[in-house]
């Protein structure tokens, strides 16, 4: 399987002639730590807002500044092969930034998706989107799903999954 990683430069490069031809690109980022039903959902919905999803993924450090020195437990590479794989997902580029503010001012995508969790006045790139003319629109959030909570559940012997069976 060839992977959808891509750098920056070449997402611009790719994606680029792609908008001045009228696809609408949508961006969405996270750490994708453990793939789960919740962030299917919420890829898929955010493919659904236009004609390709560019996924901006947490670097491995990135990643444990924001949820500790236990995570990742995936590398990027192991991440972005997963979301590689993905139907909805068109391309993934990794940043190693504290935000995705500059890929985003970069890319100037027509759609930011992000999870309704996240405060409209919180969403990073929402200025630089909407300044271009673009609009930021938040995802339904599927309730019960976590990558922290899922590794919580695993490390007191619980049933991670929801399943009933």
């Amino acid at each position: 399987m060839h992977s959808k990683a891509l750098t920056l430069e070449e997402a611009i490069l790719r994606f680029g002639p792609e908008k001045r031809n009228g696809r609408r690109v949508v961006f969405t980022n996270g750490c994708f730590d453990l793939v789960h039903p919740g962030h299917i959902r919420e890829l898929e919905f955010a493919r659904a807002q236009g004609d390709i999803l560019i996924v901006g993924l947490n670097s491995d450090s990135g990643v444990r500044r924001l949820k500790g020195p236990d995570r990742p437990l995936m590398s990027e590479d192991e991440r972005a092969e997963i979301l590689s794989a993905l139907e909805s997902v068109d391309a993934v580029v990794i940043f190693d930034e504290p935000t995705p503010r500059e890929m985003i001012s970069r890319l100037l995508p027509d759609v930011l998706v992000k999870g309704e969790d996240w405060p409209l006045d919180q969403i990073v790139g929402r200025a630089e989107v909407q300044a271009a003319g673009g609009k930021v629109v938040r995802a339904p959030i599927l309730k019960g799903y976590s990558t922290t909570e899922i590794i919580e559940k695993i490390r007191r012997g619980e049933r991670a999954s929801r399943a009933d069976s």
